[in-house]
């Protein structure tokens, strides 16, 4: 198949362009920058809508960071290159004489609503938007989600298949992603809970999310939202004890919320990515068929604390 992967040369795309090239796919990444890319600039039609015309697949990962802090013009880069890029291969799918049959479109897990009582499936998970009490910089990642989505669901693909892919944080032991950093706490002995450790965590190990994908492109009758993560969430405080233990130290110093605050000021980030319960669970996935290669955590932390230690 010819894959076109927007927004390819990110964390994610790490993870799914080796393996899908892997398969024996013709895949193009379309990116701003780097070796191996088709360049584009995520918001106008160019030369390289040629690479969707006549494509098999197009998987959309385009988006500026999260990580950082929520200020206005972070917020601006973070809805404005999620929806300029979406509704750019909007358009170019709908000017393609000869369209890709399937569109995966990412999405986030952080739609649904922050709850400890039951986990958000995508049937009739409850997403999120405004709960009282929830703080603002959690409404403004529900709210990029929320129109993300729309903008994807508001172009007009008679003959392309549109999958929303909400995925938990994927874990992968590359440098610099969100596992390297949870590590990299642990390792200095600051592992510990995060607030009151009650908050649920939703993750996914790199290999089921690659593998993911590849089903979401072979099960032509999938469409709309799918959530890809393990269908084993835990409490924040469970999850760290459990990388602590598979890094092989018993001690992590616990940030409580104000702790949390101000750490997260100097590292110029939001403790939304931390406190926020994100209890989801991949009913329709499972429904379909797919089978989790990593459902467990303690599993999945320790082929990924060995992998990371391969690569030092």
């Amino acid at each position: 198949m010819k894959i076109v992967v927007a927004g390819g040369s990110g964390q994610v795309g790490q993870v799914i362009v080796p393996f899908l090239r892997a398969g024996g796919h013709n895949v193009v990444v379309l990116g701003r920058s780097g070796n191996d890319v088709t360049p584009w600039d995520g918001k106008t039609l160019g030369s390289w809508t040629s690479e969707i015309d006549g494509s098999d697949v197009l998987i959309n990962l385009a988006g500026r960071s999260v990580n950082c802090r929520y200020g206005p013009a972070n917020r601006r880069e973070i809805m404005d290159s999620r929806i300029d890029s979406t509704r750019v291969l909007g358009r170019a799918v709908m000017s393609a004489s000869k369209p890709p049959k399937t569109w995966l479109q990412a999405s986030t897990a952080t739609i649904y609503r922050h709850r400890f009582d039951a986990p958000n499936d995508d049937i009739d998970g409850e997403l999120g938007g405004y709960e009282p009490g929830a703080p603002d910089t959690w409404n403004f990642s529900i709210d990029v989600a929320k129109s993300w989505e729309r903008e994807c669901n508001s172009a007009v693909t008679p003959n392309t298949r549109r999958v929303l892919m909400r995925s938990a944080i994927t874990l992968s032991p590359s440098r610099g992603g969100a596992f390297d950093v949870l590590l990299g706490l642990v390792r200095k002995g600051i592992g510990g809970t995060d607030g009151d450790g009650k908050q649920f965590v939703s993750w996914v190990h790199d290999h089921d999310f690659a593998r993911a994908v590849q089903f979401l492109i072979d099960r032509e009758d999938l469409d709309g939202p799918i959530n890809i993560a393990s269908p084993n969430p835990l409490p924040n405080k469970d999850f760290m004890r459990t990388l602590r233990e598979a890094w092989g130290i018993k001690i992590g110093l616990p940030a409580p919320n104000t702790l949390l605050e101000i750490a997260a000021f100097f590292m110029q980030t939001e403790t939304e990515l931390v406190l926020k319960s994100r209890r989801v669970v991949p009913t329709r996935l499972v429904q379909a068929g797919f089978s989790f290669e990593f459902p467990l955590w303690p599993d999945a932390a320790r082929d990924l604390v060995a992998r990371w230690r391969a690569l030092a």
